[in-house]
């Protein structure tokens, strides 16, 4: 109930301001206050029956209306990534590694594909845990004397053989 004494008083306020505005100003309060007045909401009415309502369901589509085209801002340029020279540089691998890879220079980027390549066509991921290489006479010499190497590990021991 407090609501409706505010709304009262508000009223009230405004009419007495009014009164001491001059005609023309009146005019414009009372349509402002017109203006701000609430309207009571409409009751909606239930359908009589099932088949009244899949009929209004079915007859009555709102047309799609169009959004205002938002501006779009224009695309970035793709630019190529440029490889880390580091990488890049050409590694001779020692006696060790180039059992695997070959004993040609090679960047450490396809050292590492090819080792992955040769544990891969042999097989030597533990079937439970990926993550594990299990290593063979090749690769034993590489991995320090270790029989299981864990993936992020392997590649911390081939370095050591590279120049």
């Amino acid at each position: 109930m407090p609501v409706k004494k505010a709304a009262k008083k508000k009223k009230k306020a405004t009419k007495k301001a009014a009164a001491k505005k001059k005609p023309a100003a009146r005019k414009k309060a009372t349509a402002k206050r017109k203006a701000t007045t609430r309207k009571k909401a409409k009751p909606v009415r239930k359908a009589a029956t099932k088949k009244a309502a899949a009929k209004k369901k079915t007859t009555k589509k709102a047309a799609p209306r169009k959004k205002a085209a938002a501006k779009k801002k224009p695309a970035k340029k793709k630019v190529a990534r440029k490889p880390n020279p580091a990488f890049m540089k050409p590694m001779q691998p020692d006696n060790a590694l180039a059992a695997v890879v070959g004993s040609k220079p090679i960047p450490r980027t396809e050292i590492t594909k090819k080792l992955w390549a040769y544990i891969k066509r042999n097989s030597l991921q533990n079937p439970s845990n990926r993550r594990e290489i299990m290593a063979d006479a090749k690769l034993r010499p590489l991995f320090g004397g270790k029989s299981k190497v864990n993936m992020f590990e392997m590649t911390k021991l081939v370095s050591k053989h590279m120049k």
